[in-house]
């Protein structure tokens, strides 16, 4: 679909999955709006007589597996028209649009599913989902007496978007999981210029950042993903916050899903969630969409020969060898390396680190060994990816 072509076909389709219907006239009207922001979407449809029945978009994104930064396919709106599904039309636009995506160098793929069980057909493994937390302002009281190096910088977020855009590609380069939009989507949180950032500092550098907005006096400062690269950072943007005491009631954050707020102050009560339901509320989930994804990344000691089996994408025999430290994938092995039949969501689930391979089996996610298994462990050491990106 071309940017205009969209306003009449996947737009009215993926409002009516995932928002409130019917529409009002000014929403409809808001469509045009967003067309900047989906500009280089791959956006595909089933039509028949002039109908949409189905719609599938994939973003151009990047992600980082384990250190590497890669392209990756961010698919989104998903959807079918009410008296056309359950007729396969998804499975249909999903297989062309990952043969596209792929064909042009798109070596993952993540979205945030309306069912887990329904992607994990496509091979598609479980990611964990980022807690929010929940604190009293008071509880912050004792960052007030703090003298901390740096400093912090606060402004709208239509303004110091440079600063913000450049602290989440040092994010994407150094974290695991993390994932970046295109600039043509990201520049949509300039323009609506909804939230206030906040940034901390050690000299020219920003070492943290924090996007956020107040409901209202007495009540939250709600604040988006907290972003640090360390404690002294985390300290600045906290103790800022703390400030706000005799402003808000209570703050919440976004944090990754192996942060531990409880232990960022003595005396913190906190609160932290992370609701994984359906309809409505889904952790997200990634697959590798080609085996060559794997070469050159980090990886531990291990030499294991995989049989990937009932994939579109992933198929065939691979030696993973991870003694050098630096992972290589090859098609020959000996007879004595152990072998282990892997599925395309339980090897995804390895690269990025989140079930060990004694799982695998209990998951249906294929049949491993146990000598398999240990050569796997080595090779891909358990890992907490962080997506970030929410689409």
């Amino acid at each position: 679909m071309t940017a205009d072509e969209r306003l009449t076909t996947s737009f009215p389709l993926a409002a009516y999955a995932f928002e409130s219907s019917p529409l009002g006239a000014a929403r409809v009207d808001a469509f045009r709006d967003y067309l900047p922001y989906q500009a280089d979407n791959r956006t595909l449809i089933v039509e028949e007589g002039g109908s949409t029945l189905a719609a599938a978009s994939a973003i151009p994104m990047r992600q980082n597996l384990r250190g590497t930064v890669l392209p990756m396919a961010g698919v989104a709106g998903v959807a079918t028209h009410p008296l056309a599904r359950r007729q396969g039309h998804v499975r249909t636009l999903l297989h062309q649009l990952l043969d596209e995506m792929r064909d042009e160098g798109h070596a993952l793929s993540a979205l945030y599913p309306f069912r887990p069980s329904f992607y994990a057909r496509f091979g598609y493994a479980g990611l964990p989902k980022p807690r929010t937390v929940t604190f009293a302002t008071a509880d912050l009281g004792s960052l007030l007496r703090l003298e901390l190096p740096g400093e912090v910088r606060w402004e709208r977020i239509g303004a110091a978007y440079p600063a913000w855009r450049g602290f989440t590609e040092r994010c994407l380069r150094e974290r695991h999981g993390f994932s970046v939009f295109p600039e043509y989507r990201a520049v949509g949180l300039r323009d609506r210029d909804e939230h206030w950032l906040l940034t901390a500092r050690v000299g020219d550098a920003v070492t943290g950042a924090v996007t956020y907005r107040i409901d209202d006096h007495g009540g939250t400062l709600i604040g988006n993903e907290l972003l640090y690269a360390d404690p002294l950072a985390r300290a600045l943007l906290l103790q800022f916050f703390s400030r706000h005491v005799d402003q808000v009631d209570r703050i919440t954050v976004q944090v990754p899903p192996d942060e531990l707020p409880e232990l960022w102050l003595t005396d913190l009560a906190v609160h932290v969630e992370a609701r994984a339901a359906r309809p409505g509320s889904s952790a997200p989930m990634a697959r590798l969409l080609s085996v060559a994804a794997l070469h050159g990344l980090p990886a531990g000691p291990g030499r294991v020969r995989i049989e990937l089996t009932g994939d579109r994408w992933l198929a065939g025999s691979h030696l993973l060898d991870g003694t050098s430290g630096s992972l290589e994938v090859t098609s020959d092995a000996d007879g004595r390396t152990p072998t282990a039949t892997l599925t395309a969501a339980g090897l995804s689930a390895l690269a990025y680190g989140v079930l060990d391979p004694a799982e695998l089996p209990l998951r249906g996610l294929g049949e491993v060994p146990a000598d398999a298994a240990t050569e796997l462990r080595g090779i891909f050491p358990r890992r907490v990816p962080y997506v970030f990106a929410d689409f």
